[in-house]
């Protein structure tokens, strides 16, 4: 998955918000089958399980049936057709999501041979903010981080100078 760009400083920046808001002792769904985030989660203490590879825009029984205080979507709202009805099914109270950004100087990725490595969503902020809100969901803290290249070139510059990465706590409002 990360053969020559392992994302260490998403990855720390993640573990930083997530330690900021989730307590050791609380129980966590992370959507998404077991991951290099996840394994790192649970190195550092955290009670993780993943989702199995359901297709969630269609079936969201394993996150409706969680018992978990906090569910968790790194890196994966992007990927979904109807993030709405998955926002809606969370019965936790506790939500970190992270998503990378819109970037108006690149187009939505795609990979053309693995229809699951695909971002059919490209949020700017205020999109996941209002998606939040309408499906129940009240912001308490958020933030966001560039993701720079180490190559030379106008792209390399622009997300030197632009923000990729949003994440976000949320908590239930209904």
């Amino acid at each position: 998955m990360y053969e020559n760009t392992f994302p260490n400083k998403r990855f720390r920046y993640t573990l930083d918000f997530l330690t900021k808001h989730v307590s050791k002792s609380e129980t966590i769904l992370d959507l998404g089958v077991q991951n290099p985030f996840s394994d790192i989660m649970k190195r550092e203490g955290f009670k993780v399980t993943n989702t199995t590879g359901e297709d969630l825009d269609n079936n969201q029984s394993a996150i409706r049936n969680s018992n978990a205080d906090v569910v968790t979507a790194f890196e994966i709202f992007e990927h979904l057709l109807n993030p709405y009805t998955v926002l809606e099914s969370i019965p936790a109270k506790k939500l970190l999501i992270s998503i990378p950004m819109r970037l108006w100087f690149a187009p939505a990725y795609r990979n053309k041979t693995d229809p699951w490595d695909r971002h059919y969503h490209e949020f700017e902020d205020w999109q996941l903010d209002w998606l939040l809100e309408k499906t129940g969901w009240k912001i308490i803290d958020r933030q966001k981080w560039t993701n720079p290249v180490k190559k030379i070139g106008w792209r390399p510059l622009l997300r030197y100078l632009t923000n990729r990465y949003y994440i976000v706590y949320a908590e239930k409002s209904k």
